[in-house]
């Protein structure tokens, strides 16, 4: 099997048929990114056309792609992530209430156990929490935890240094962990109150 690189130089001499393999080969986890991106706005809907025009840019850009810069998939990354805020930028209206993002359970609440609607429930809080975060911190976050990408590859992408890519990891997760406290920690405060009223 050949490896990005061949790839590419297969594409730059005018075969452009490898292009296809190329794409399947990240199409998954470029798409992956790009819905997570999109999530906080309530515009994943169009996740699947925003991976296309990444490809498509990242195509027509592919005479100008420079190895020595930065993988193939982290140049990818990169194109994608603007094609995002770009977007994002244009759908600056207000956003969309929580009840019409599509997080409604199918079935309804009586039929689901109560521990799979508690574990749904805590995933969609952090998801929220998430979504909340400054551009930067989102993009480093769903980079490190979802895409499991190195410092170095989340920095090219976001244009800052690790170090600077260590600092909004840690801003992200310690306003996550601010917001998702009253909500994790409230059972066992409630406790400790009936506790001490007894």
């Amino acid at each position: 099997m050949m490896t990005d690189s061949q790839m590419i130089q297969e594409i730059k001499q005018g075969n452009v048929e490898v292009y296809s393999e190329l794409m399947r080969r990240h199409q998954r986890k470029i798409l992956a990114f790009v819905y997570h991106m999109l999530k906080s706005s309530n515009l994943e809907m169009i996740a699947e056309d925003l991976c296309s025009e990444t490809f498509y840019k990242a195509y027509r850009s592919l005479h100008s792609f420079r190895e020595v810069d930065a993988s193939f998939s982290t140049w990818l990354y990169t194109i994608a992530r603007n094609t995002v805020l770009s977007e994002l930028r244009k759908h600056r209206s207000g956003q969309v209430p929580l009840e019409e993002s599509g997080f409604v359970p199918v079935a309804p609440s009586d039929a689901i156990p109560e521990q799979a609607v508690l574990r749904g429930e805590k995933v969609e809080m952090v998801r929220e929490a998430i979504n909340r975060l400054p551009e930067k911190q989102r993009s480093a976050l769903i980079l490190r935890e979802y895409e499991q990408l190195d410092y170095q590859e989340i920095a090219t992408i976001l244009g800052q240094t690790v170090s600077a890519v260590k600092s909004l990891l840690f801003r992200a997760r310690t306003s996550v962990k601010t917001q998702l406290e009253p909500y994790f920690f409230e059972p066992l405060y409630e406790e400790n109150e009936g506790m001490s009223s007894q």
